[in-house]
Order: C-alpha cells, then structure tokens, then sequence
C-alpha cells in the first residue's frame, strides 16, 4: 500500500488489532478450499513482493523510522539483505535478470506532494544498484509496460497513475480513477485497485490506450474497511487481491466481477504474488504484510471450485 507513517500508522495500528487472529483460515465458499503456510516471519513491514526467477522472492521492506531495504527470501525461509537503505521502498518489477523497485513511497511525500521517489533497478547477479527515473511523488503500485516503460502509481493527496518512458522521463497520464494503489497486468490489460474511496473497485484499462476507456469492477465492503492494496493475476486468468484492512485475500473473476474469499486471518495483507522460478510453487500463492510475515496459500487439491 503505502509506507505507514503519521495517520496511516495509526489506522494500520487499529485495524491489526480489529482483525487480527489466527493466521489465515481456510475459507470453503465459492472459490474452493485453501490453506495457509507460514514461510518466514519478523521481517519489518513488508509491501510487496516479486520472484528473480532464479530462486529467490524479493521482498520490499519499510520502516516507521528510517530507511528499509531490499530482502530476498530462499525457499526455506532463510532471508539476506539485497539492498540496503531503501528510503520508502514499494512496488517491484522482476524482469531481464534484474528487479526494479519504486523508492519514496512514503505518507509525508504522498500527502505533501514531495517528488523523492525513484524507480531503480538491482541487477540480481552482482547486487549493483542503478536509478532509472527520479522526481517521482510516492510512486506505489508498479507494472511493466514494454519497450523499457513502466507504470506506477500515487495513491495520496492528488492520486494518479504515471508512465515512465525508457530514457526515465516521467508523465502523469491520468488523475480520474481514485486512490489507486495495485497493479498488475495480463496482456493488453492493466488492472488497478482503490484504497481509500468509499467503495473498492478494480479499474481495467488498456496498456496501450492509458488514457482511454475504463471498465470498473466493484467489490464488496466498505472500501476504507478493505482497503485494496496490491494485486495479481493467477495462472487461471483470475485476480487476486490483497485487502490491507480486511486482513484477507479475494478472488476476482475479471470476466464478470464476481469475487469470493480464499483467505481470512491475515492482518495487514499488502501483497500477493504466485511463485516462479526454482523452489517456488507456480499455483502457490504468496502474501506479505505490514507485520513482517510472508504466508503460502495453496489450493486444496479435489475441493470444489
């Protein structure tokens, strides 16, 4: 979602205690039966997620005070820093034996309009550190638009999305779909998610036309309740949501928007991602938290759907 600081600390604070409990339970509705597996734990405030493709899950972590890092994860739950003092660290990007990853993805920045967010890129093999684009304000959510572009976006104050071209210029290309947060995509689509609006909804765009029509998907709740975070698409063409709030993760049928719970019990979700690469399950579906925990859930083989 965002990095937690001032009023979101203190709405991340409430709500952990409001939902917290056992750590995800299997929910037997609509979409099936899954079950949840702790993979590691106590790693600071994690905001999203993204596999190298070469066994290792990265992992962007934030911090109330101070700066965060880069974290990799191996497959047995053992964790090393992959870069260190991340001011702000938020979405990822794992592509051409690299991971890009957004910096000043802070409340302060959000709220007071402060462009000291950057994308970098880590190259996974030797660790070197590059910056991409600078003058970014809290820069969130992130995709990967082809030909070297990238699109993230601002979910605070004067929320929109934003094109980075390939030489690193940056663009704000619209400011009309509410506090927009996740990304994710699945060939000409880009799908985004809203956090603070009154209802919780899941905008479809198309990549190659950002600035043309939307098609909306609203979901269940109170948005401000739910709080939409990030979000993927499965290997079955559904979505997958993080609910920060709602301590859950939900189905979507983009189709025809229907949605149902796979997972509840998991305070402070923020994001989702099914593994890739060696030792990570591709039909395993991976959460991390603002509490410091990354769960595995995995689909009860024979449940009905």
């Amino acid at each position: 979602m965002l990095r937690a600081g001032g009023v979101v600390a203190a709405l991340a604070v409430s709500y952990a205690v409001a939902v917290a409990g056992p750590a995800a339970a299997s929910v037997g509705d609509g979409c099936g039966q899954w079950t949840s597996t702790l993979v590691t734990s106590g790693a600071g405030m994690l905001e999203n997620l993204e596999f190298d493709r070469a066994g290792s899950m990265v992992l962007s972590q934030s911090a109330l005070v101070g700066q965060g890092s880069l974290l990799t994860v191996s497959p047995d739950g053992s964790r090393k820093t992959l870069v260190n003092n991340v001011n702000g660290a938020g979405g990822l990007v794992a592509q051409d034996g690299a991971v890009y990853f957004t910096t000043g993805n802070s409340t302060v920045s959000g709220l007071f309009g402060i462009s000291d967010g950057t994308l970098g890129r880590v190259d996974t093999s030797d660790g070197s550190v590059t910056t991409v684009a600078n003058s970014l304000v809290m820069p969130n959510g992130l995709v990967a638009l082809g030909g070297d572009r990238f699109l993230t976006t601002r979910t605070l104050t004067d929320p929109g999305l934003t094109v980075i071209g390939r030489d690193g210029q940056v663009t704000v290309v619209r400011k009309d779909l509410g506090t927009v947060n996740g990304l994710a995509r699945s060939g000409r689509n880009v799908f985004v998610t809203t956090t603070f609006d009154l209802t919780t909804a899941i905008h479809i765009l198309d990549a190659d036309d950002l600035t043309g029509p939307v098609r909306t998907i609203t979901l269940p709740g109170f948005g401000p309740v739910n709080m939409a975070d990030d979000l993927t698409v499965g290997p079955d063409g559904a979505l997958y949501v993080a609910f920060n709030a709602g301590g859950k993760v939900v189905r979507v049928d983009p189709e025809w928007g229907t949605s149902c719970e796979i997972a509840v019990g998991l305070p402070l979700t923020s994001a989702v991602k099914f593994g890739g690469g060696p030792g990570w399950d591709p039909n395993a579906l991976y959460t991390t938290s603002f509490l410091g925990d990354v769960h595995r859930l995995d689909r009860v083989s024979g449940a009905p759907a």
